[in-house]
């Protein structure tokens, strides 16, 4: 490389890409389509159910064919963009993303729905590990927070508008127009990927880590299978317990060999990094409350409080609104750049854990309590999710940036799983029954329907305060070994 274009790499750098904030809008809008898939199908369950004649089981893998995939490829996906380019990932996921949406559209019996789906989830596995790698490439290091908080808020916003936009496609058109909207937007951004996104990897070039990739691709699939297969057939099932001793052996596997290589695909050092064990344990404990209570939430607006699905999707809006607002003004990055991440982070936990305490203990006179427990999760997430994401990437080398957000992404999937396992647990010990509706359906008088939703809305309340207390030490420990970690890099600082 010349003297000049090493000084126009440093300068830019130094200052971001020309035209990063354009890129960054390219990149969220191929994020945002990847999350809606995440939740539209939801709403499309009756349809499957009549016009594909699917069994419950079906629906069950085409939900879970997508998140299962995606889950299990995040490491591998990220090792690959630092690997091979950021901007071909971006390109290959954009590309199968649109083939798989086309696919489902199209498919005319449940197995085909289900292989569509599957091959949706590989494209959406490396969409969502480019798309932050790329963003922490554009954008300057003074840049990141505010970035990396509009990249979040478009998570955000994702689980917001995936079941209006699903109800809305479903009141007009047949369920395969779910599908079909993610292909204008695939077209779109690859045509702007190829004309905007720089290319970027890992200048090392270390060899393909290809025993690493299938260990821990095994490894997190079937850890991930046993969670959502726990609540169905129980936690001691031997499906359930075959699994998670699979992922177990096999992630220790993974674990042992990666520390045992020169070329790594997870550098096990990272570990050793204060900020790093701090920003993955409230990352996981962040997304464990968070999960398993807005799961809980749904179930608690619709079954107690007696609204429709769309109805329950518009009265949640207003915990995505808030992110999206405090996210997208950069009032959230400014703050945490005044508060510190240590204190940012906690900051969000307490907010949050707040909410969910307000959802538990308010929500049962009414829609007015669980509104404040929205805003006050919503004001949380935007200042502890962007704060955590950057707390994670920055304490990775800017090389490995792909593997950094497949971190993120794997411990966002893995909490959030466990959370509506676990949680769900919880409201299953406190509510004996097989669910609300058959319980209600079972009641006789006025009087017993009022005990079993009485039941259920006590189960509620102990696994919403369960979740919160969950974010709550989340916040706590993160706080704490950020706080750590900075004290001894500025105790190295000064002994140099």
């Amino acid at each position: 490389m010349s003297t000049t274009s090493r000084e126009q790499t440093s300068s830019q750098a130094a200052q971001g890409h020309p035209q990063r904030w354009l890129i960054l809008g390219v990149i969220c809008l191929a994020q945002l389509t990847v999350l809606l898939d995440n939740t539209v199908l939801n709403v499309a369950i009756p349809s499957l159910t009549r016009e594909l004649r699917a069994a419950t089981s079906d629906i069950q893998w085409m939900i879970n064919a997508y998140s299962l995939v995606q889950s299990g490829l995040l490491l591998t996906a990220g090792s690959a963009a630092d690997r091979y380019g950021r901007k071909k990932m971006l390109v290959a996921g954009l590309v199968l993303f649109g083939i798989g949406s086309l696919a489902a559209a199209l498919a005319d019996s449940t197995g085909q729905l289900i292989a569509a789906r599957a091959g949706m989830g590989v494209g959406g596995a490396l969409l969502l590990t480019t798309t932050l790698a790329v963003a922490m490439q554009i954008f300057a290091p003074a840049e990141h927070p505010k970035a990396i908080g509009i990249w979040s808020a478009v998570n955000a916003l994702g689980f917001a508008i995936g079941p209006l936009i699903g109800g809305f496609m479903l009141n007009h058109f047949w369920w395969g127009a779910i599908f079909l909207i993610n292909l204008p937007v695939a077209v779109l951004g690859l045509i702007a990927v190829l004309a905007l996104v720089p290319e970027s990897r890992n200048p090392r070039g270390d060899r393909p880590d290809l025993l690493g990739a299938l260990l821990s691709t095994i490894g997190m699939t079937s850890l991930v299978y046993a969670i959502i297969s726990g609540p169905a057939h129980g936690w001691t099932s031997t499906r359930v317990l075959v699994t998670a001793t699979v992922a177990v052996v096999v992630l220790a596997l993974f674990a042992f060999y990666e520390s045992r290589i020169p070329y790594p695909m997870l550098d096990m050092h990272f570990f050793r990094d204060r900020r790093f064990t701090g920003a993955v344990a409230g990352a996981v404990l962040i997304t464990f409350g968070m999960g398993g209570a807005l799961f809980l939430l749904t179930q608690h607006l619709q079954f107690v409080l007696g609204y429709g699905p769309l109805e329950a999707g518009l009265r949640t809006a207003p915990l995505a609104l808030s992110v999206v607002a405090l996210n997208f003004t950069g009032l959230t990055a400014r703050w945490t750049t005044w508060l510190g991440t240590p204190v940012a982070i906690g900051l969000g936990m307490v907010l949050m854990s707040g909410g969910l305490v307000s959802i538990a203990t308010l929500a049962s006179g009414g829609y007015g309590g669980t509104l404040l427990g929205l805003l006050l999760i919503g004001a949380g997430c935007a200042i502890a999710n962007p704060a955590m994401a950057h707390a994670i990437m920055s304490a990775i080398p800017p090389a490995k940036a792909g593997v950094g957000a497949g971190i993120n992404g794997t411990l966002a999937e893995f909490g959030n799983g466990l959370g509506v396992a676990v949680l769900g647990a919880v409201l299953n010990s406190r509510f004996a029954a097989v669910s609300l509706p058959v319980a209600l359906a079972a009641a006789g008088s006025a009087a017993e329907k009022k005990q079993v939703t009485d039941a259920f809305s006590a189960g509620l309340e102990t696994s919403q305060l369960v979740g919160a207390v969950a974010v709550l030490l989340g916040g706590l420990l993160a706080a704490a070994l950020l706080r750590r970690a900075e004290r001894a890099d500025s105790g190295m600082v000064v002994a140099h």
